[in-house]
This record gives structure tokens, C-alpha cells and sequence, in this order.
């Protein structure tokens, strides 16, 4: 139970790796927020909070987009305001268009830097605001998780938007654990590599699939509670003197 009556944002809450987030921090005694435009599963089944709650744990879905500045200060706020402080901001949420750069449109690059840097950035910013007024707790006076990608570091092929935006989460932070560390602010990334979350689309085409498992050095390919794990322990008073840290996640795809 590291995360007993820990206050915890998670950003695109509702479905995929972040899904997956909420209900095992929820399982060690967290109380969850997912911050999603909807409740509504891309995978399938019943929305995340009411998961939790049937599983005795404790969350509440707050409606918002993240790359609206008003919508993260009014769920920041109002965790802030229910729980006494925010402990852990783990900003998930992430778009694509799937496209190389002389098929990504003007708007499409837009669109998914907004939610991928931007958003990032505005949660950062937003948790770091609270966090700098908060008491210290375990050596920290509070933790971000963000979400990052093994594209943030290499070619994603075909998807020209999807990398720059993850690369840009890498920078981010590094960045806020360097300028923030004094203040005992702590601020890390987890980046997955092929994970089978369910959803629909270009990630389950079977030529990516079997690309994917032949490159990568595991026997299987990633599931999204390998990503939950690695973020509870970033959250966690465990991981106290880590900070500025990109966790691969990706069954050694980086290491071949």
C-alpha cells in the first residue's frame, strides 16, 4: 500500500496504459483522478471508476482536455482542495495521426503536439504551481510521471508527430527535475515500447505486430499493467533519489 491516501491525476485515465495506471495505483491505496475527455473505454468495458470503486478502492473522473489550461488548474485545484495537496501527477495522455511528414498536415502537427508537448507541459507546470506550496512528504513535496515513448529516442516510422512530441517529453523531464530538484520536486518518464493495450487502428496491423516481436529481445510483447508497474515505483516513496530519469519499459527493445 505505498500510495495510501495519496492524492494522484492521472491524464487519459479512462482507457489503454493509462487505464491500467489508475487501478494499480488505486490497488495500493491511492485516491485516483482520471482527468479524460470521457468515461468511455477505447479497449472495451465498464468506465475506470467503476472498476476501482468495485474493487474497494477510492476515484473520481474529472471531465477536461489537457491542452486547455483552464481545465488542468480546475482539476489540479480542486484535488488540491479535497485531499490538501496533489502527491503524484502522471501525465499520460497522448494522440497520433500516423503519418510521415509529407502526409501530416499543418493542423494534424498542431493538433498532436498540442496534446503530446503542450499538454505535458501545461500539466508540469500546472502540478509543479501546487507542488512548490505543499510540505514535504517523504522527502519530496511531490512527484510527476510522464509518460514518454521509446519514440522519443528513435525513429517512429511514419508518425513524424507522435516522435517529436514524446522526444519533447523526454526534454520536459530532464529539464524540471534539474531546474526543480532544490525545491524537492521529483519529475520522471516511463517509456513504453510496443505495448498491446486493444484499442483499434494502426497499432494492431499484423506486418507492426510481427515486426514488433522480432525485434524485440523478450519472448512477448508489452502489456499495459509492465507500464503501471514502472510508474507506481517512480511515484514511490521507493524511487526517492531518482529524478530526471527516461525508464525504458520496452522488453529490451533499446538494448538489441
Amino acid at each position: 500500500m505505498r500510495f495510501m491516501n495519496r492524492s494522484v491525476i492521472v491524464t487519459g485515465g479512462s482507457s489503454g496504459i493509462g487505464r491500467a495506471i489508475c487501478q494499480t495505483l488505486a490497488r495500493e491505496g491511492a485516491l485516483v483522478t482520471v482527468f479524460d475527455r470521457t468515461e468511455a473505454v477505447r479497449e472495451g468495458g465498464r468506465p475506470t471508476v467503476v472498476e476501482i470503486a468495485e474493487a474497494g478502492g477510492k476515484a473520481d473522473f474529472v471531465p477536461g482536455d489537457v491542452t486547455s489550461w483552464d481545465d488542468l488548474d480546475r482539476v489540479v485545484s480542486g484535488v488540491a482542495a479535497r485531499h490538501g495537496r496533489l502527491d503524484v501527477l502522471i501525465n499520460n495522455a497522448a494522440t497520433t495521426v500516423s503519418k510521415p511528414l509529407l502526409e501530416t498536415s499543418e493542423a494534424e502537427w498542431d493538433h498532436v503536439l498540442a496534446v503530446n508537448a503542450k499538454g505535458v507541459f501545461l500539466g508540469c507546470k500546472r502540478a509543479v504551481q501546487q507542488m512548490v506550496t505543499q510540505e514535504v512528504r517523504a522527502e519530496a513535496r511531490g512527484r510527476i510521471v510522464n509518460i514518454s515513448s521509446q519514440h522519443g529516442m528513435i525513429s517512429s516510422p511514419g508518425d513524424i508527430a507522435y516522435g517529436t512530441g514524446k522526444a519533447a517529453v523526454v526534454y520536459l523531464t530532464r529539464q524540471i527535475a534539474a531546474d526543480y530538484g532544490a525545491q524537492q520536486i521529483i519529475c520522471n518518464a516511463v517509456a513504453p515500447g510496443k505495448i498491446i493495450t486493444g484499442k483499434s487502428g494502426r497499432a494492431n496491423d499484423p506486418e507492426l505486430l510481427d515486426y514488433s516481436e522480432r525485434r524485440t529481445p523478450l519472448p512477448r510483447l508489452g502489456r499495459p499493467d509492465d507500464v503501471a508497474r514502472a510508474v507506481a515505483f517512480l511515484a514511490s516513496d521507493e524511487a526517492r533519489y531518482i529524478t530526471g530519469e527516461n525508464l525504458m519499459v520496452d522488453g529490451g527493445w533499446m538494448a538489441a
